[in-house]
């Protein structure tokens, strides 16, 4: 079965070119030429990835991501401004997976598409029954059949990107996890993003666990080597 991809951008070129690329390798692709169209669309009919451009009429790619958030864990991509890196940093702490700069490839496009569907293949799990255990760390736990997180019982909503980064770093409690690790965990060694990218997605895992439970430090950083997990006590 083929994945559908919602496609939102206020640029008909753009749509037309994309849409057409992504067909081309089999995906199903739904547009949507602004935020308010493509809410009222998701909401009806739910895709397996969106892309959202950043700045559209009416409703904003950050609003229309903040209104999804609220009851989606969608895997997200964003297409920001070649040059604005207030709008990737946002975009990430707001809880996309990724982003790319436009002008934009295509191909660079179809490959993170590709990247993220599988990684939520594997935060999911669903092609190794053996490994549908959940994992439990104290008052964590993580079920990557359900791609479900809970902290002391209470649950805790994370992207794709976000639940395998806590993954890997509750794999070992106690042991350091540098960036590269982090990112070959989150999105494969075929794709580059930066560290400030890892470090956005750390705030906002930190930011969710918090609001469920104030005191909550269990995600240590090592300033200039990495990040572990607290080890129980």
């Amino acid at each position: 079965m083929s994945n559908t991809i919602a496609l939102v951008d206020d640029d008909q070129n753009i749509l037309t070119s994309v849409t057409m690329a992504l067909e081309a390798e089999g995906f199903d692709v739904r547009t949507y030429k602004d935020g308010e169209e493509a809410l009222r669309g998701l909401n009806q009919r739910p895709v397996d990835l969106a892309v959202l451009d950043i700045k559209m009429p009416r409703l904003d790619g950050m609003e229309l991501l903040q209104k999804l958030r609220k009851t989606s864990s969608l895997p997200v991509i964003f297409l920001t401004s070649k040059d604005d890196e207030v709008d990737e940093v946002l975009g990430l702490r707001m809880g996309a997976d990724d982003y790319i700069r436009k002008p934009f490839s295509q191909r660079l496009l179809i490959e993170r598409i590709r990247a993220l569907l599988r990684r939520q293949d594997l935060a999911q799990e669903e092609t190794n029954p053996s490994s549908q255990a959940a994992m439990v760390r104290g008052e964590l736990m993580l079920d990557g059949a359900r791609h479900l997180c809970t902290w002391k019982g209470k649950s805790v909503p994370l992207t794709v990107t976000e639940f395998l980064i806590l993954r890997e770093l509750a794999s070992r409690p106690g042991h350091v996890k540098n960036r590269d690790r982090l990112m070959d965990a989150a999105y494969g060694d075929a794709v580059y993003v930066d560290d400030r990218t890892i470090d956005s997605h750390i705030k906002r895992v930190r930011r969710k666990f918090k609001m469920v439970d104030e005191p909550f430090n269990e995600i240590e950083t090592l300033y200039g080597i990495g990040y572990r997990y607290r080890e129980p006590s």
